[in-house]
């Protein structure tokens, strides 16, 4: 194998992805006129579905141009050597390992955001605003852009250089290592996400005392659950868009709600909902999808372990000498066949894991407002009522509004 061959075939794994998402849009396209399902009947009337349809079709011309946008860019980068042009002229800067690898990382984040930037502005202040979504401010906008990329770059920057770190100090097994470094960085922000992260981007207040939070405590209550931590999120700060979730664990654990889910729904419909969210937690699905994470990291740093010493990736994307950063670049070029495999088989984990939270939410006799929940919140947000199942198969990390009402009410008649 030669340099040669590695940069042709990362080339070729940027094409196939591009080639791959665009089929898969292109496919869900096709669908966008099919017959709503017969458990959705009445879900849009005649003026709304219009507007739903054009909102698919702005944000699919959207999404169309930006991923040509990227895949180009990627293609000149890899086909001119760009990589290892910037790395010998960050190696010109700094000797330190440690200030490549920022400067670096700088870069590539600097680049990445300036060129998904104007995709970002235009679907929030022309698409959302058009379709009356948006509730950002431009002040807020730019903040949160420039807040961003400030965690991103801090967080990328500094955890690639503890890796580099334990590769130069440790050698051969630096990746075992590397995978525990990643443990505790993945459970510090599982557990604290809700208190460090968020308030970054919006506030959060404890829910009042009320006739909401009463009848969430006792419907906690009733699953035997105990969180005495409610709050409500401004969501409405950026978007009429409702969501909740739990976060943490143990002491850290709270339940959050949009403020605009509030809003939308009713008291019955925002509790079934929450009763969702705590078929979640009964399952143990967070602490699921952290194991798997790990595990896909420590994977993937014991392969990256048995590569990052050779020189033919270096020399792949331009370099002239041995790179640790152009080696974990261009293994994260070579991962994509793995994710477009992976992708959609996690995918239908979690579309499983959705259903289950359906299904314990049922058992509890919340089903019915479930259903009705789940319709406005779908209504509201101009969901797609008809996606292509190719698309949600590699897709959709929840099953459609239509697969989940049958489930739903065929969980029903079984009780």
């Amino acid at each position: 194998m030669t340099a040669q061959f590695i940069l042709y075939l990362l080339i070729g794994f940027v094409l196939l992805e591009a080639l791959v998402s665009g089929v898969l849009s292109w496919l869900n396209g096709t669908w966008m006129s099919h017959p709503i399902p017969a458990v959705l009947e009445g879900l849009y009337d005649e003026e709304k579905y219009e507007k739903q349809q054009a909102y698919m079709k702005a944000n699919r011309r959207v999404g169309r141009i930006g991923s040509i946008v990227s895949t180009v860019i990627t293609v000149v980068f890899l086909a001119c050597g760009l990589f290892g042009w910037l790395d010998n002229l960050f190696k010109s800067v700094t000797d330190s390992v440690y200030g490549q690898i920022c400067l670096f990382a700088l870069f590539l984040q600097l680049f990445g955001t300036l060129v998904e930037l104007p995709f970002s502005y235009y679907s929030t202040f022309v698409i959302e605003e058009r379709f009356g979504f948006n509730k950002t401010t431009h002040r807020t906008f730019w903040l949160d852009t420039l807040k961003g990329f400030i965690l991103s770059y801090v967080l990328t920057a500094g955890l690639v250089c503890v890796i580099y770190w334990l590769y130069d100090t440790i050698g051969d097994g630096f990746w075992l290592w590397a995978t525990g470094v990643c443990v505790v960085f993945i459970v510090f922000f599982s557990i604290f996400y809700s208190n460090l992260i968020v308030p970054l981007f919006n506030k959060q207040k404890p829910l009042e005392q009320g006739e909401l939070r009463s009848a969430i405590e006792g419907a906690l209550q009733s699953m035997n659950c105990r969180f005495k931590d409610i709050y409500v999120i401004d969501g409405s700060k950026h978007s009429t868009k409702a969501n909740a979730y739990f976060t943490g664990f143990g002491p850290k654990k709270r339940i959050v709600l949009y403020d605009t889910l509030i809003e939308q729904l009713t008291i019955e419909e925002v509790v079934a909902v929450l009763a969702h969210e705590v078929g979640h937690y009964r399952h143990h699905d967070t602490l699921k999808n952290m194991f798997t994470s790990i595990v896909t990291v420590g994977v993937y740093l014991y392969v990256f372990s048995l590569m990052v010493s050779s020189p033919l990736l270096p020399e792949a994307l331009g370099g002239t000498a041995p790179s640790f950063v152009l080696s974990m670049v261009a293994f994260s070029q070579l991962l994509t066949p793995i994710s477009l495999v992976l992708d959609p088989l996690m995918n239908s984990v979690l579309r499983r894991a959705e259903y289950a939270a359906d299904r314990y939410a049922t058992a509890y006799g919340h089903g019915n407002p479930l259903i009705s929940g789940l319709k406005k919140l779908s209504a509201h947000a101009l969901s797609n009522l008809t996606p292509h199942p190719a698309f949600v198969w590699f897709s959709y990390s929840h099953p459609t509004l239509a697969q989940r009402i049958i489930s739903i009410q065929e969980n029903q008649k079984k009780l």
